[in-house]
């Protein structure tokens, strides 16, 4: 196992030592401001679009962008096979220059809980002051142009996201879409965005997306792929932050994820821990409300349908035929991308659990479901359970079984993937609830597939 120190620099005069806590760590330093004086790996980019919106974020937000950026470069290119005791658990030191290190001293244990919680990784936050050449990252925007948003939305390019931007528009809002793109799994947003455009007029100037990221080049040392990126959330919620940073007054960063995947609960004993993502559960969006109040942004997080499977979701959008039309448009597949081992371009697998939960919603509004998926018919032939094509399948039956058995099982279960602490009884009530219809709904189109132990 190594531990890693990972220092984030900000500009070619930004040369002071910096004391790291564990010498023999594997230091790695990321120059985030280039010779332009321009922020690097996308931050730049995004930084671009919100000025022609007439959104100048603060300086508490660009500083909430660098540290996830940073954050993002460890949980990408450190990799848990090769340095983890465990195959998973990393050991993690993050360096970050800060405008008011006072301010982000006092929650460094605050965020280091909420990283802790998503990734599963042991991490360690140690916040300076910018060096004097960098205390103004960005010059305040003169432009005339003022910010046109009503709300932040996050896009993805899913399904869920894809409904909650319809229901928003639906209700006469004007978000600002957050998307931020990576691989083929994100192909979909402009796709989607152009959609809403063909309906609600044009959403160019109401959509921004980010390219933030690391490769192998972006180090002095070689280092790893790591493919699990249980941290990706960390940044989204961060460049909606930065967005909202700069709108007029309270703004609301909307979050669309059904309440099943949300909760996440491991669908057997053998998913524990940050094997089950928690890119959206209730705990973590707590803790990131917390955070931003800390920061003085002010904005608050919700999820509108943290209480709604997904086909309740699709059968409640507000424009149902919109979304019934265009269904194809959207990419829910954890790894689109797999499909190219059997010679077909990419194209939702099927048996993953986001396909599982999105077949069961589109066939439980909507009967016909039109996705092209790379096993069309589940029932076609017995599925391998040690293979992932049966595994998931068969840890949704096994399930509903315990369920449908022991209904009270849920609210216990519920607390599996993470604290509901910050709920009332009656929250927790819709939660169990959310999460038993969410299983049965599944469970609609999983129920008769042979399972084989082979």
């Amino acid at each position: 196992m190594s531990r890693h120190s990972i220092i984030a620099r900000l500009g070619p005069t930004d040369t002071e030592s910096v004391i790291v806590h564990l010498p023999d760590s594997i230091q790695t330093e990321i120059q985030f401001i280039d010779g332009s004086r321009r922020l690097s790996f996308g931050l730049g980019q995004m930084m671009a679009q919100l000025f022609d919106r007439g959104v100048t974020p603060t300086d508490s937000a660009i500083d909430l962008a660098i540290l996830a950026a940073t954050v993002t470069a460890a949980d990408t290119r450190i990799s848990r096979s090769a340095d983890s005791q465990d195959s998973w658990t990393r050991e993690i030191d993050l360096y970050v220059p800060v405008l008011d290190s006072r301010m982000w001293s006092i929650a460094t244990s605050l965020i280091e809980r909420i990283l802790k919680f998503l990734t599963g990784d042991r991490w360690r936050l140690f916040f300076r002051a910018r060096h004097p050449d960098y205390r103004e990252l960005i010059a305040r925007s003169r432009s005339l142009v003022r910010p046109s948003f009503s709300c932040i939305c996050l896009f993805s390019g899913g399904l869920d996201s894809f409904i909650g931007a319809i229901d928003l528009l639906e209700r006469g809002q004007t978000p600002l879409l957050v998307s931020h793109y990576w691989d083929l799994s994100t192909s979909s947003q402009e796709l989607c965005a152009n959609r809403l455009g063909e309906v609600y007029g044009d959403m160019r100037p109401h959509h921004v997306r980010a390219h933030v990221g690391f490769d192998k080049n972006d180090f002095a040392r070689e280092m790893d792929t790591e493919l699990t990126t249980r941290g990706r959330s960390f940044l989204f919620f961060a460049l909606a932050a930065l967005a909202a940073s700069g709108g007029r007054g309270e703004q609301t960063i909307y979050v669309p994820e059904n309440g099943l995947i949300s909760l996440n609960v491991p669908l057997d004993p053998l998913r524990l821990g940050a094997w089950s993502t928690r890119t959206t559960h209730p705990f973590y969006m707590a803790r990131w409300q917390e955070l931003l109040a800390h920061l003085g942004i002010s904005a608050t997080l919700q999820n509108p349908y943290r209480f709604r499977t997904k086909g309740e979701m699709l059968s409640e959008c507000a424009n149902a035929t919109f979304v019934r039309h265009h269904l194809t448009d959207t990419i829910s597949c954890s790894s689109v991308s797999k499909a190219r081992w059997k010679g077909l371009p990419p194209q939702h697998c099927g048996f993953c659990v986001p396909c599982l939960i999105r077949r069961a919603a589109i066939t439980a509004a909507f009967r016909r479901d039109p996705t092209t998926y790379t096993i069309p018919d589940l029932e076609a032939r017995p599925l391998n359970s040690r293979q992932p094509e049966g595994e998931n399948i068969r840890a949704i039956q096994m399930m509903s079984r315990r369920l449908s058995i022991r209904s009270e099982l849920a609210r216990a279960l519920i607390y599996k993937s993470g604290p509901l602490i910050d709920y009332t009884d009656e929250e927790i009530n819709q939660y169990q609830n959310v999460f038993r219809r969410g299983i049965l709904e599944v469970n609609d189109i999983v129920s008769h597939v042979i399972i084989e132990s082979l």
